[in-house]
This record gives structure tokens, C-alpha cells and sequence, in this order.
């Protein structure tokens, strides 16, 4: 909840203050996200392992490290909490709600953008060796891949559903939704297969 609140609420606030500069609003949005999502992860880490994406989750069921009643239960919290985050966000900037987002975000490029972010976020955070090295290289990433990604790097399936509901500087068309969900699905499973070979010996021998 307070990642997509933090990312929705961010980019409301960059928009405003920006005075029709989308570069700034951008840059404002990307400061304020790297800085919460380091801030949960060192934070929350030691409490759940800092499970906020479901593409980790499922990667981490995959690979036997998490129980099935676990990762439903991880799921169901996580697409949750983003969507009571996107509400809490326009609850705090005095507007509807729950709103459907105008913002269009389709096509090749931005769900290639989407695989591109999620597989390189997947393989940075099997491969740190602790949580104190994710809380910094997670949020590292995912600032570079605000602005080298055409989509801006949403790289979590229930953050993409959250920002549906704010048609704001952040929000992304319900309609264009499952296209990102697919592409960092897509993602996920080639990220997975890439740290296995990067990281396989060391991720068998922690598992």
C-alpha cells in the first residue's frame, strides 16, 4: 500500500509542481519511488523478505522457497495493498477515490520496456546475497529503469493494476493492463532463467 502510494502520490505532486515539465515531474516521481522502495525493503525485509511484486513471489514459489499457501496469501495481499495504495493516493490529493485511468500505455515497445525492467529487476534481486544489499541495488535499478525503459518501468503486476486506478501523472488504462502484466510475466520467467545461469551454484546452495 505505501509503494503504490508512494508512487502514485509522487507523481500527482510532481505533476503539479512541474508547470507542464513532464521531465521533471518524472524526475520528481523516480526520486520519490527509489527512496520509499529503499525504505520498505530495509524496513519491511526482515518481516516478509520484502515480497511487494508478484513476479518475485511467484519466481520464489517456483523455485521451492516459498509454500503455495504462502504465495497466495502473498498475492492476495500484494494486489491488495497496491490498489488501497492508488485510493489512499487520491484520498490524499482531494480526488475520486477510485478512478480509471485515462493514460495510455500500449503497445511492442512499452511491454518490451515492461520485460527488459522485470527480468533485470528479477535477476538483481536473486542475486543479492542479503537484504541489505537489495534495499539499494533494487531501488537502483528500478530509478535507472524509469528513464531508460520507454514505459517507465512499472515491473510489478499489482503496482500496474493499482495505477489503474489513477487517471494521474502515474495511471496506466485498465484496458492496457494485462499487456504490461503479461510482458513482466514474460519477464519474471526470463529473468528467472538468467540468474539461474548466472547465479545457479550459489541460489542451489541457499535454497
Amino acid at each position: 500500500m505505501l509503494l503504490a502510494a508512494a508512487v502514485i502520490g509522487s507523481g500527482i505532486m510532481g505533476e503539479q509542481l512541474a508547470g507542464g515539465n513532464l521531465a521533471i515531474a518524472l524526475l520528481a516521481n523516480t526520486l520519490a519511488t527509489v527512496a520509499a522502495l529503499a525504505t520498505l525493503i530495509a524496513w519491511l525485509g526482515p518481516v516478509s523478505g520484502a515480497h511487494f511484486n508478484p513476479v518475485i513471489s511467484l519466481v520464489e514459489l517456483a523455485q521451492g522457497r516459498l509454500r503455495r499457501p504462502q504465495a497466495i496469501g502473498y498475492l492476495a495481499v500484494q494486489i491488495g495493498g497496491c490498489c488501497a495504495g492508488a485510493m489512499l493516493a487520491n484520498a490524499m490529493f482531494d480526488l475520486p477515490i477510485v478512478q480509471a485511468s485515462t493514460h495510455a500505455r500500449t503497445g511492442g515497445a512499452q511491454w518490451l520496456s515492461e520485460a527488459v525492467a522485470t527480468a533485470g529487476l528479477v535477476m538483481i534481486a536473486l542475486g543479492c546475497p542479503s537484504l541489505r544489499a537489495a534495499a539499494w541495488r533494487v531501488p537502483a535499478w528500478i530509478g535507472a529503469a524509469y528513464w531508460f525503459t520507454a514505459s517507465t518501468s512499472f515491473a510489478n503486476p499489482a503496482i500496474t493494476l493499482g495505477r489503474s486506478l489513477s487517471d494521474t501523472f502515474a495511471g496506466i488504462r485498465p484496458i492496457d493492463a494485462p499487456g504490461f502484466i503479461a510482458a513482466q510475466l514474460a519477464g519474471g520467467l526470463i529473468g528467472a532463467l538468467m540468474a539461474r545461469m548466472l547465479f545457479g551454484v550459489r541460489q542451489g546452495q541457499s535454497g
